[in-house]
């Protein structure tokens, strides 16, 4: 009967179906001296397990906390830094009321120098809209003066003047 209970444990021990408690009646049964022939085979399996639990790691282990400095932190500090003191600076050190005046009296003046410029940029181009004029009226005068020319080589025919 124990040998089967055994057999059953083992099966269950394969499979990894086995809890705490059966695993200690297995191991107690292999260290006793009264294993089944068939089962020797098991024996040096737990005994191997038996002394492994005794084993004890003797050696100190340093428990120093490492100091690792994280680059990306800083990083990410000194970006927030720059952005503030970027926003604040100007608000800060920022222009007076009479360099704003200032500003806005060169503004003002710039806006009438640009618009005389503009003004006489469109009078020269009321003048070239003359001269194209113009053009046109010489480019028709010399088709007259061709039909002339056409005319005086067709009156010489006739008359055989020349």
């Amino acid at each position: 009967m124990v040998l089967n209970n055994i057999e059953k444990l083992l099966e269950k021990y394969n499979n990894a179906e086995t809890t705490l408690k059966e695993e200690a009646q297995l191991r107690a049964y292999f260290e006793s001296d009264t294993v089944a022939p068939h089962l020797e085979q098991y024996k040096p399996l737990f005994k191997y397990f038996s002394k492994s639990q005794e084993e004890q790691y003797t050696k100190d282990v340093p428990l120093k906390p490492k100091k690792t400095i994280r680059l990306y932190q800083w990083i990410s500090v000194a970006a927030v830094t720059v952005l503030m003191l970027g926003l604040m600076i100007p608000r800060i050190m920022g222009p007076t009321e009479e360099e704003k005046e200032e500003a806005l009296l060169a503004y003002n003046q710039t806006m009438e120098a640009l618009s005389l410029v503009s003004l006489g940029i469109n009078e020269g181009k009321e003048q070239l809209g003359a001269l194209t004029l113009v053009g046109e009226n010489l480019d028709q005068g010399m088709a007259g003066v061709s039909r002339l020319d056409e005319f005086t080589k067709a009156k010489n025919r006739i008359f055989k003047n020349k």
